[in-house]
């Protein structure tokens, strides 16, 4: 490979490996199989996470993701314009740790979802429960809300038979 072919190569695969590094990936697409077997054995359900985190203000999001070899409920919340990461411990259902959210990518995505929040009718809560009812035998892994066409609308994923799917619940 000639030095030119190299000095475009490299810039190229460059740009490749920070998009897959820097995106933000949710738990249930990094490792799927990994991710549905904690969850399948634990007692706390999203919804009951949701709840929990309700004393750090309103639920934003929440997701079941392993964080350092160890299976946790995230939950995000809103409160007073500030936003918070509740963890909340699967095994009891407690809050474990609230922290202020200061990442920028982090920042920008409770951002997002707040704005979704403010013109929901329905809590995620509400939303998690329906999924979950419409989809017997299912287990709610996450929930994100997002404007579809300026409508609230939220992905919920959910497990079944060791298998993640996601629906979509209306919000509104």
């Amino acid at each position: 490979m000639s030095r030119r072919q190299y000095l475009i190569v490299n810039p190229a695969a460059a740009v490749l490996s920070a998009v897959f590094l820097v995106a933000p990936v949710r738990a249930e697409e990094s490792d799927p199989a990994a991710l549905a077997a904690a969850v399948a054995g634990i007692p706390t359900t999203l919804e009951k996470g949701l709840q929990a985190s309700e004393s750090a203000g309103k639920p934003i999001s929440g997701k079941f993701e392993i964080e350092d070899g160890k299976l946790q409920l995230s939950v995000y919340t809103l409160a007073k314009d500030s936003y918070n990461e509740v963890v909340i411990a699967p095994d009891t259902g407690n809050v474990v740790k609230t922290e202020k959210i200061a990442d920028t990518d982090n920042l920008k995505s409770a951002t997002e979802q707040k704005a979704a929040m403010e013109k929901a009718a329905r809590t995620l809560v509400a939303a998690t429960e329906r999924a979950v009812q419409q989809n017997s035998g299912s287990r709610a892994v996450s929930i994100f809300p997002e404007l579809k066409g300026g409508l609230p609308m939220a992905s919920v994923t959910l497990l079944r038979d060791g298998k993640l799917t996601t629906v979509s619940e209306k919000l509104d």
